[in-house]
């Protein structure tokens, strides 16, 4: 991934997307914000014990860092649901963790601590999504549910699909002490030793299981949790901020 800063706020690109003059993105880290304590410094997301003022102040500097002065998110809640968003200033989303657009200048944002956070781009048809998955939206499928809604809205193909997975809980410490429980029987197999986990894995599975082909995607294969300087861990530091993952089609 790339690492560039912009008025004292950090992000990352993916190699994948960083040449495409219609698309512009990043993973923002947790410099440069207004957040104190556990939130410190830019924090993104609500219900996190911080100010309502400062993530508002902070998803201003991440956005303007980005060139992007419009953006939606939705209440996430380890869902399978995928909304279209189709106007700029669209009405509430409500509860959902995957977007998907094909307006332009309009930044799609997820907010994340060890989830995933994936771009989906469709580069013939100019179509875009950011999706939320934890490893319950591992479980219920949302990337096998996006590939499939976006073929259905944009006519997209899984072939053609880019797709890049942020900063995320690395394998080391993904336990999973209730696994029988929790996960299916087809992610056993990603046991890296007992009760732990390369989700890693399970999400290039299910995306190749879809029709994305191997080339087309990139997983950052950094861990949060292991990365406090640059990231919020919710496994490492519970309470804490966010991250967040943004997305944009350029006009």
């Amino acid at each position: 991934m790339r690492r560039k800063k912009k008025n004292g706020i950090e992000w990352l690109e993916f190699e994948l997307l960083s040449d495409i003059p219609e698309l512009v993105h990043g993973v923002i880290l947790r410099h440069g914000g207004v957040s104190e304590g556990h939130c410190s410094s830019l924090n993104i997301g609500g219900n996190t014990g911080d100010q309502w003022e400062n993530i508002q102040e902070n998803r201003k500097r991440a956005l303007d860092a980005l060139g992007i002065f419009e953006a939606v998110s939705s209440y996430q809640v380890h869902s399978d649901r995928v909304v279209h968003v189709m106007t700029k200033n669209p009405p509430d989303v409500g509860e959902a963790d995957g977007l998907m657009t094909q307006v332009a200048d309009l930044g799609l944002l997820i907010k994340h601590a060890d989830c995933q956070a994936a771009i989906f781009y469709d580069p013939r048809n100019k179509a875009l999504a950011n999706v939320h998955a934890g490893w319950r939206g591992n479980v219920k499928n949302i990337y096998a549910k996006t590939v499939d809604q976006m073929k259905e809205a944009f006519g997209s193909s899984a072939e053609d699909l880019l797709v890049c997975i942020s900063p995320s809980l690395g394998p080391s410490r993904s336990e999973f002490k209730n696994y029988r429980e929790e996960l299916p029987e087809h992610f056993w197999k990603f046991q890296i030793s007992p009760t732990y986990f390369d989700l890693w894995a399970i999400a290039r599975m299910q995306l190749e299981e879809c029709g994305v082909r191997s080339k087309h995607i990139e997983i950052a294969s950094i861990c949060t949790y292991s990365a406090p300087d640059d990231f919020f861990s919710y496994r490492r530091d519970k309470p804490t901020g966010r991250n967040a993952t943004v997305a944009a089609l350029k006009s």
